[in-house]
């Protein structure tokens, strides 16, 4: 199939970039070039404006000739099934007859606490309450630019079993590389007894988990009932303790 625009198959797409060119016609001239090596021609610049002293903004309309092959596409598809927050809180109650710990961060120089504060928070996001609303789990938010020994020694106090983490600040791939110094960190001071490590973001690709070297990986749009789905189908035992 072909993306759609105007009429069905028609190829239509928009796209938007920065370029370190003075606004202009010069500018434009640079933006359509770029268009066409890019695959979009004819290509139409619709909309451009100087962000800064050399640099201008492009937003950019033309029709590509590629195909989308939805046989070759290969997404992460959730393993268990989205609980209500009954379900969770009885799950919790009768078979593991505990609190869930939970903690949750922001590391590293990130100070967006939005994501992070979705989830936990009791008011919540889309319509969901957040994880601060199950009776059976204790949540503790530690809030924005928190390092990582910080987070360690939180979780081993408290006998976290899970920790979540936001990271929405992405420049040149910080957040990957602070989510492995989460890992290496918990690895090295707490080895197979580490909690179960969750971060989220929406930079994040959910099929990076292995190799980012934690448990579950959340994209944009995540809601707190699919983490606290996740967190019951990973941690409470299938089967109530005799």
């Amino acid at each position: 199939m072909r993306p759609y625009g105007d009429t069905t198959g028609d190829g239509m797409v928009q796209t938007s970039f920065t370029l370190p060119v003075p606004p202009g016609p010069r500018a434009e001239g640079a933006a359509l070039q770029l268009a066409h090596k890019m695959g979009i021609e004819p290509a139409m610049v619709v909309h451009s404006h100087g962000i800064g002293e050399g640099f201008t903004f492009f937003v950019v309309y033309g029709s590509v000739k590629h195909l989308v092959d939805l046989d070759a596409v290969h997404v992460e598809v959730r393993a268990y099934p989205l609980l209500s927050p009954g379900e969770v809180n009885a799950a919790i109650k009768t078979r593991m007859r505990r609190s869930l710990v939970v903690l949750g961060a922001c590391i590293g120089t990130d100070a967006h606490t939005v994501g992070i504060d979705a989830i936990l928070n009791l008011k919540g996001f889309a319509g969901e309450k957040g994880l601060e609303y199950y009776r059976e789990m204790q949540v503790a938010n530690l809030g924005a630019q928190v390092s990582v020994p910080e987070l360690v020694h939180a979780a081993r106090a408290r006998r976290a079993d899970a920790v979540l983490v936001s990271q929405v600040v992405t420049q040149k791939d910080a957040h990957l590389r602070n989510t492995r110094e989460l890992a290496g960190a918990f690895r090295e001071a707490m080895g197979e007894a580490r909690p179960l490590l969750v971060v989220g973001g929406p930079r994040f690709d959910p099929a990076m988990a292995a190799e980012l070297g934690v448990d579950k990986v959340f994209g944009r749009g995540t809601t707190p009932g699919e983490v606290a789905s996740y967190l019951v189908h990973a941690l409470v035992p299938e089967e109530e303790p005799l």
